[in-house]
């Protein structure tokens, strides 16, 4: 077989591909073999017919057609191969000579990866927010932990924010009543947001037995996007009553014997998602800054697709009603036009990063181990509420396992770019990144079912190493 590569852009190639008959035998072998089990010749057993009289009475044609479909994808595969292309995406694929006994001549045209200069990482740097713990962060903390260990207590005055209530909603649009909206005796803070826009607001001032009518915007239902006239009836009135903050409270809640250990121990909680906080930020930073220094090549069809992606997922609850879908974004002050514009960049910005990360993985020579498998799955696992085994058979049947790894290596390869780069906070302090952008060794198990996890990595690597040898 003989192939070459036609540079069509710096995302695109097409593989001029050759095929001597010759070497095409073995894929007639095999579509002979099959036919002689699906054609019934009269005088002999399924699978003996002779190759001459299956063929003379299926036809040149159909034999040499079926050769040909089979033929295509493996030796598709064996031109990426020997020439060295890194695809992205399906290719487009058209057969421009078919000369029986003598060749099959095809083209197949295909995103790749494109050549991409990187930066020296050393000379990277990254500025984040100092760490601050105040006290307004600790007293937050302990006042969430008293409010756990609250008692509600009814009160015979106007709702203020905070308070507990127990109300009726009933709602109507265009005097027509909306059946979905009618509740009894649902409980609701007061200020919390948690349902329907201008509730809170109409609460605030009445008392228990009131009733108050406002205007609202349904975001749910049949008649969602439409104006309703909701009505709200209060039946009960609480407020919580927070314990004292003392040593028995740090005792009760706790494991602390007093109050001062209780907020010693909340300061270090604070503390510690700050740095979780931080290290995202510097994530966030390696990222953007990598993205401003380098030049990426866009492959247009990889874009359009999470383009049409974003726009599959965003219309399909509305039944794929593109003029629904417009009505909506205009009812929250956008446009098709935003959106598109919004979801061209967002697409961008995507491939250009998966694309710069795998560069660089490539260049730092970034190896996916065992622990990191194995640290993805339990994580997922949980994530999900399913075993590590079942999460593999998922992932397998979606097809997602290839993606499962690439994210992974990325994930490495962003850990290795902070690693490398000049990390400092605001007051000029250098930030220890080991913590979180650090590497265990493979075969170190932090987690108790880490065996489990382990043989579901196995699963998915041998699962993955199938898939892309196909």
């Amino acid at each position: 077989m003989k192939s070459t590569v036609e540079q069509l852009s710096p995302t695109r190639v097409r593989l001029n591909i050759e095929v001597p008959f010759a070497e095409l035998e073995p894929d007639f072998d095999r579509a002979f073999k099959q036919l002689a089990q699906q054609v019934r010749l009269p005088g002999f057993r399924p699978g003996k017919a002779p190759r001459k009289l299956l063929e003379a009475r299926i036809g040149r044609g159909a034999v040499l057609e079926q050769v040909v479909n089979d033929a295509l994808p493996s030796r598709y595969s064996e031109a990426v191969t020997t020439t060295d292309v890194k695809p992205l995406g399906q290719p487009e694929i058209e057969i421009t000579k078919i000369e029986d006994g003598e060749e099959l001549v095809f083209t197949a045209e295909v995103d790749i990866r494109p050549e991409i200069t990187l930066p020296d990482l050393s000379a990277l740097k990254i500025t984040v927010d100092a760490i601050e713990v105040a006290d307004e962060d600790v007293d937050k903390e302990l006042q969430s932990l008293r409010a756990r260990f609250g008692t509600l207590t009814g009160v015979d005055r106007p709702i203020a924010e905070g308070d507990f209530v127990s109300i009726d909603l009933s709602a109507t649009v265009d005097g027509e009543d909306v059946p979905e909206a009618k509740t009894e005796g649902l409980s609701h803070e007061v200020g919390s947001g948690q349902l329907i826009e201008g509730l809170d607001d109409a609460l605030v001032g009445m008392s228990a037995e009131d009733t108050k009518t406002f205007t609202t915007t349904l975001v749910a239902g049949p008649h969602a996007g439409q104006e309703a006239e909701v009505t709200v009836t209060v039946a009960s009135v609480k407020e919580r009553e927070l314990p004292e903050a003392d040593d028995e409270f740090a005792q009760l809640a706790s494991e602390f014997d007093t109050i001062d250990e209780l907020k010693a121990d909340l300061t270090e909680q604070v503390k510690r998602l700050k740095r979780i906080q931080q290290a995202e930020k510097i994530r966030d930073n390696a990222l953007e800054a990598l993205l401003e220094q380098v030049e990426v090549p866009l492959p247009e069809q990889i874009v359009q697709a999470q383009i049409d992606d974003t726009l599959h997922n965003a219309i399909h609850g509305l039944d794929h009603d593109e003029a629904k879908f417009e009505e909506n974004l205009k009812e929250q002050g956008s446009s098709r036009e935003e959106f598109d514009a919004e979801s061209r960049t967002n697409a961008e910005k995507a491939v250009k990063t998966q694309l710069l990360m795998d560069a660089l993985a490539d260049d730092l020579e970034i190896q996916v181990g065992q622990n990191d498998i194995t640290e993805r799955l339990m994580l997922m696992s949980r994530q999900y509420g399913i075993e590590p085994q079942q999460l593999i058979q998922v992932l397998q049947q979606n097809n997602q396992l290839p993606a499962m790894y690439a994210d992974v290596r990325r994930g490495l390869t962003v850990a290795a770019v902070v690693e490398a780069a000049n990390v400092t906070d605001t007051d000029g302090n250098v930030v220890d990144t080991s913590e979180f952008f650090g590497r265990a060794e493979d075969g170190e198990a932090a987690e108790d079912d880490a065996d489990a996890g382990e043989d579901a990595a196995d699963d998915a690597a041998e699962a993955t190493e199938a898939a892309e040898a196909k």
